[in-house]
């Protein structure tokens, strides 16, 4: 990991000045300092993709698949430098940052692949006499720059899911990284940097959120891409104008485990699910809903495990527990368990503060108007509640604001095809918990949790436009 790190701008590292801070989550102390882009910058990485839309565009199918592959070796080699960057700009505990760098590779690879799928169809014109002697055929072109905002939890796999479809099929962009956590996107930019793209592809711009507005407002620009909070999402699609804008935003997950659950392998799924990397996934586990037969026997063991966990330094192998990723957010937190605990609320283990450091903590009989229930943790803390109806669970499931992914632990292939038809969410996971994803799965939700899926394939239909040919018959 450098001291100092420059933006890029139309593939070129620059560095007018050093003025962010990048602080080390669990020490506190600046780790780096990265430049910041103006927003004359802006509009400059802006004008420039927009002169590099065509070459990009033109670029052959295995030459933007070479870009990939050369990305997916460069991350492999430099795999130990961009887990510890992710240890420090995000205190993501060191296993849980390995997983990350694997997962970056992983989507980079599959965009490889997705480069030289961009397929078409032929289709039939001649429904009726008026349509004798046509013919069509449709293929995707690309949709032209695009501008992408990622967040902080994770700088590189959420970046990549931007980047890497955008490269797969030749929109050249812009991303601004969460100012949080910008090294990791910084990276990927040194990684990109070294191929052959055409200037102009790729700007990556640190920069404060009242400074790029361009990133939302350009009508140069022709689809936004945001992951991060509901409340700003709902608010950059208002202003985007005619652009098409895809929202990955947030959600409060549940899973249920149902009287034929296997307890034991549902304890051990769901503390990752609540706890890894400190509870700060939009689809980790917040509410988990337990069969009233087997619920004291499920509570006692998950306690047990949770109180178990060891929290603390995220550079040490046995962390599973790091700092959130500011003692505001944990403040923040803290003040929802307290008020849940006011409202007669019971703590079954953690509940306690330091610093950025809260422990993993799981309550019951928390009153579903409440913010740990009804509003996003984000954070190492699930709360806990019991059901006699499989159908009265999958209610309660939907009382919800928002809908991204759903976990159901059961045996009975019914129920799992009643979840699936009935929950509103993106997705149902059945037999494990609603954070487990792969990179290539449609991936995104419902409700305040947002439009649009990424996922590379997917995301490439959000990255494209459908061009149709009619051919009609000469005399």
């Amino acid at each position: 990991m450098n001291k100092n790190y420059p933006l890029f701008l139309a593939n070129e590292p620059e560095s007018p000045n050093q003025d962010l801070q990048v602080i080390d989550k669990y020490t506190g102390e600046v780790a780096a300092t990265v430049s910041m882009a103006s927003p004359e910058d802006i509009d400059r990485a802006i004008a420039s993709a927009v002169d590099a839309r065509k070459p990009m565009e033109k670029m052959a199918a295995y030459e933007r698949e070479e870009v990939l592959n050369h990305c997916v070796e460069r991350f492999k080699e430099r795999f130990d430098e961009l887990a510890s960057s992710l240890c420090v700009e995000a205190g993501k505990p060191i296993k849980d940052a390995k997983g990350e760098v694997s997962r970056l590779i992983d989507t980079f690879h599959i965009a490889a692949g997705e480069a030289t799928r961009m397929y078409g169809e032929v289709l039939p014109m001649d429904i009726g006499t008026r349509s004798r002697g046509y013919s069509g055929k449709w293929k995707r072109f690309p949709i032209g720059p695009c501008s992408f905002i990622s967040p902080f939890n994770f700088p590189l796999n959420l970046a990549a899911h931007k980047i890497a479809p955008a490269i797969a099929v030749g929109c050249p962009f812009v991303l601004k990284p969460a100012s949080l956590t910008p090294i990791g996107a910084l990276i990927i930019g040194e990684v990109l940097a070294e191929t052959n793209l055409p200037k102009g592809a790729f700007s990556i711009l640190p920069c404060r959120r009242d400074g790029a507005d361009l990133f939302t407002t350009d009508d140069r620009l022709k689809l936004l891409s945001f992951t991060g909070s509901p409340g700003v999402g709902w608010d950059l699609k208002a202003r985007a104008g005619k652009k098409k804008v895809v929202l990955e935003l947030g959600g409060n997950a549940a899973v249920i485990v149902d009287e034929d659950a296997d307890l034991k392998d549902a304890v051990e799924r769901i503390i990752i699910g609540a706890f890894y990397q400190s509870g700060q996934s939009c689809i980790g586990v917040q509410r988990i809903l337990i069969h009233e037969d087997v619920y004291d026997e499920f509570r006692d063991g998950l306690v047990e495990a949770a109180s178990e966990l060891k929290s603390g330094d995220p550079k040490d192998p046995e962390t599973f527990i790091g700092p959130m990723i500011s003692e505001k957010e944990a403040t923040r937190l803290e003040g929802w368990i307290r008020d849940a605990e006011a409202a007669d609320a019971t703590i079954l283990c953690g509940g306690t503060r330091d610093g950025a450091m809260l422990e993993a903590t799981l309550l019951e009989n928390v009153a579903e108007h409440l913010d740990l229930v009804c509003k996003e943790a984000f954070g190492p803390v699930a709360v806990l509640s019991s059901f006699s109806d499989f159908e009265e669970a999958l209610d309660q499931i939907n009382n919800s604001d928002f809908g991204l992914q759903a976990g159901i632990f059961t045996r009975d292939i019914h129920k799992a095809e009643k979840a699936w038809h009935e929950l509103e969410v993106g997705a149902v996971v059945i037999g494990d918990i609603p954070s487990w994803r792969v990179d290539h799965m449609p991936y995104g939700g419902v409700k305040d949790s947002g439009l649009g899926r990424e996922g590379i394939r997917f995301a490439i239909e959000d990255m494209t436009e459908i061009r149709l040919m009619v051919l009609r018959d000469l005399p």
